[in-house]
C-alpha cells in the first residue's frame, strides 16, 4: 500500500467547546515496533474525546494529541515484530489517540478482527465501548448470571452495550434513562425495567427488587450515595466517569456493615499489556456474540470527519441513542 506523506485530520485548536475542533493536515504517522498503522474508514465519537477537547483529559505523552480513541479500517503498514496482522487486513482497534484522522497508529495487540458480517461503520463503534464495559462489568465488577445489574445512562453507547452484554450473559438488567423514548430503547435491547429518572427514583425501584448486585455508573456526584442505597448487601458499585462531578458525601458505615465494594477505572491510562489482555478476553468471549448477531452496536448518527464539531454537539446534547461515528473516507 502506497502511503501519502500527509493526511486530513481534526485537531483541538484550544481548550473549549465543540467549535474548537478544526480540520487540518498532518503528517502520516509511522508504526514503531509492535505497532500497526490503520487507514481509517470510520472513527467512533466518545465522551473522553469531549473531555480532552475541553482540556480535562490529556493524552499520554507517547500518544497523538489528536482526539479519537477507536476506529476501523484496513492495516496500512506494520511495525517490527508484528506477525498477526498484514497490510490490507480489516480491523477495528482501541487507539491511544489520533482517531480523528485518515491514519492512526496503535499497539498491534489492541486491534481485533472485524466481526463476521459487520461493516466498518459498525466495527468502529466497538473498541472503546466494549473494552470499557467488559473490563468494568465482568472483570472488575464480577457480574454473574442471575444477578441484578443496574446501568445508568442506558441509552448511551456504554449503556446500550452494557445492557446487551449483561443480558447475553444471563443477568437481570435494569437501566436509567431520561425520556420515554430512551427507556423504550433500553427495554428493546433487553432491560427488564427501564427507569425514567425524571419521573421515578431508581433507589426505590431497585430496593423493591431486592437491591442491585452491581451498578455501573458514569454520573457520580449525588448519584454516589444514592447508588450505595440502591445496592443489595455484598453489592458492587463500579464508577467509570463523573458527569455530575467526582465529589460526594457518603456514610461509609454502610460499606462496612453491608459488605459493599466501591471500585472503578478509566481505560486510557492502563498499560499496553492490560489492554491487550482485555482484547484477548473480548475476542474469546464477546466477538462470537457479535458475529452471530446476538449483540450489536446501536448506531445513532454519522458525520463527515470535517464536521466533528457537529458530532460533539450531538453527543453533548444527550439526545442520541447509541453510538455516533465520523466518516473518515
Amino acid at each position: 500500500m502506497t502511503l501519502p506523506q500527509t493526511m486530513r485530520a481534526v485537531e483541538i485548536a484550544r481548550p473549549g467547546g465543540p467549535e474548537v475542533l478544526t480540520p487540518c493536515e498532518k503528517p502520516v504517522p509511522q508504526p514503531g515496533p509492535g505497532q500497526i498503522l490503520i487507514a481509517l474508514d470510520y472513527a467512533g465519537v466518545n465522551r473522553p474525546d469531549a473531555l480532552q477537547r475541553a482540556g480535562n483529559y490529556a493524552p499520554p505523552p507517547s500518544a497523538s494529541p489528536l482526539p479519537g480513541l477507536e476506529g476501523a479500517g484496513r492495516v496500512a503498514a506494520v511495525g517490527e515484530g508484528v506477525s498477526r496482522w498484514a497490510v490490507g487486513d480489516e480491523v477495528c482497534a482501541l487507539l491511544p489517540g489520533g482517531g480523528y484522522a485518515e491514519y492512526a497508529v496503535t499497539n498491534a495487540a489492541h486491534a481485533l478482527p472485524v466481526p463476521t458480517g459487520m461493516v466498518l461503520r459498525e466495527a468502529a463503534c466497538l473498541p472503546e465501548t466494549f473494552f470499557t464495559v467488559f473490563s468494568n462489568v465482568f472483570q472488575r465488577g464480577g457480574l454473574l448470571a442471575g444477578e441484578r445489574f443496574l446501568v445508568h445512562g442506558g441509552s448511551s453507547g456504554i449503556g446500550t452495550t452494557a445492557i446487551q452484554l449483561a443480558r447475553a450473559f444471563g443477568a437481570r438488567v435494569f437501566a436509567t434513562a431520561g425520556s420515554a423514548e430512551k427507556c423504550a430503547a433500553c427495554t428493546r435491547l433487553g432491560a427488564e425495567r427501564a427507569i425514567n429518572y425524571r419521573e421515578e427514583d431508581f433507589v426505590e425501584v431497585m430496593r423493591a427488587e431486592g437491591g442491585a448486585d452491581l451498578i455501573l455508573d458514569m454520573v457520580g456526584g449525588d448519584y454516589i450515595p444514592r447508588n450505595v442505597k440502591a445496592l443489595a448487601d455484598d453489592g458492587r458499585l463500579v464508577q467509570i466517569a463523573f458527569l455530575a462531578g467526582p465529589q460526594a458525601e457518603l456514610n461509609f458505615a454502610q460499606v462496612m456493615v453491608r459488605r459493599l465494594t466501591i471500585t472503578g477505572s478509566t481505560l486510557r491510562p492502563q498499560s499496553d499489556l492490560a489492554k491487550a489482555r482485555i482484547a484477548e478476553a473480548l475476542e474469546a468471549q464477546v466477538w462470537p456474540l457479535l458475529s452471530s448477531g446476538a449483540v450489536a452496536p446501536v448506531m445513532d448518527s454519522e458525520f463527515p470527519l470535517d464536521q466533528a464539531s457537529k458530532a460533539h454537539t450531538r453527543m453533548e446534547g444527550s439526545g442520541h441513542v447509541g453510538k455516533i461515528v465520523l466518516k473518515v473516507r
